[in-house]
């Protein structure tokens, strides 16, 4: 009987323990999630262009594959990779932090350009489109920006995780990956099918109320989309932009980042109404004014060398 005990007593301290730990996972993975903010509402933004112009019954499967991708992305590549960096050359995370942070940079700035000097039109050459084509190109393309972006979400991820053993340390990754695909690729599902049932609720719907909202969905999506492409690209430059900022003092340059601490004390010290966020909104803004600068300068110099490979 005391051996009995003795064995129950042991199944529920590792039931605590076990419990402990998933709950230090979760913390974890939550933490993640907020330091990645900046790319995972950039990459919700750009996936639903992926499925513009293709037939609304292949929206959700086209959602569905390119989620596909982004799991295997981030669980079977860049997961072990990520892992073997952190145990056997962690003195490399920094480097790829600041390198996935110029890209960001890069892509917010592109945007910001390209809003003030779109490209021309296609123009329709007359001949039918072959949607199962376009779809594979399209699918293949988003995930192929999935994996810049994974690779960037992972990084970030593994830099920020605090765990005491290295199984600790690849449970949380696994559940940032998965939890941050669920989310991205499940809000835009949302989005791509609010307009569509929208327009039924518009059409078919018994009560006035609901035809009225219907109506209003409809309405308001595009300038919605158009929102939360805005947010996405402020953020891929506020997200790009510190990192940057933070990888430079880590390498001993850090007048910019006591600079982006100063201003944001200031502020903090200087204001009654919600310090904690003006002083945030301050260090965003500094952080997003570099990454835009940063995004211009490598723009101009993307814009260079493709001129100087076509001359050549």
């Amino acid at each position: 009987m005391s051996g009995l005990l003795a064995l129950l007593d042991d199944v529920a301290a590792l039931t605590k323990l076990a419990a402990a730990q998933l709950d230090d996972v979760t913390a974890q993975a939550a933490k993640v999630g907020v330091k990645t903010a900046g790319i995972l509402i950039d990459d919700t933004a750009v996936t639903p262009k992926y499925v513009h112009g293709l037939p609304a019954a292949r929206e959700l499967p086209i959602v569905w594959q390119i989620a596909r991708g982004s799991i295997f992305n981030k669980l079977v590549i860049l997961l072990p990779i990520a892992m073997l960096l952190n145990a056997f050359a962690p003195w490399m995370l920094p480097p790829l932090l600041m390198v996935g942070g110029a890209y960001l940079c890069f892509e917010g700035a592109e945007k910001i350009w390209h809003l003030f000097h779109p490209e021309p039109l296609p123009v329709d050459d007359g001949n039918p489109i072959d949607h199962a084509h376009l779809e594979k190109q399209r699918v293949a393309g988003a995930i192929k920006t999935d994996f810049i972006l994974s690779a960037e979400i992972m990084t970030i991820a593994l830099s920020s995780i605090e765990a005491s053993s290295l199984w600790m340390e690849g449970l949380v990754l696994a559940v940032v990956a998965i939890g941050i695909t669920v989310l991205v690729y499940g809000s835009v599902a949302i989005l791509v099918k609010a307009d569509d049932v929208g327009l039924k609720m518009a059409q078919g719907a018994y009560f006035d109320a609901t035809r009225s909202l219907g109506r209003a969905i409809v309405r308001g999506m595009p300038a919605f989309m158009e929102t939360v492409a805005s947010v996405g690209t402020a953020a891929m430059l506020w997200v790009g932009g510190s990192i940057i900022i933070h990888g430079l003092a880590t390498f001993g340059l850090d007048t910019l980042e006591h600079f982006v601490k100063d201003k944001s004390a200031m502020v903090r010290d200087s204001v009654t109404f919600a310090p904690g966020l003006l002083g945030w909104a301050m260090e965003a803004l500094i952080s997003g004014i570099f990454g835009l600068a940063v995004g211009l300068v490598l723009l101009a110099v993307y814009g260079l060398g493709q001129r100087v490979f076509k001359r050549g």
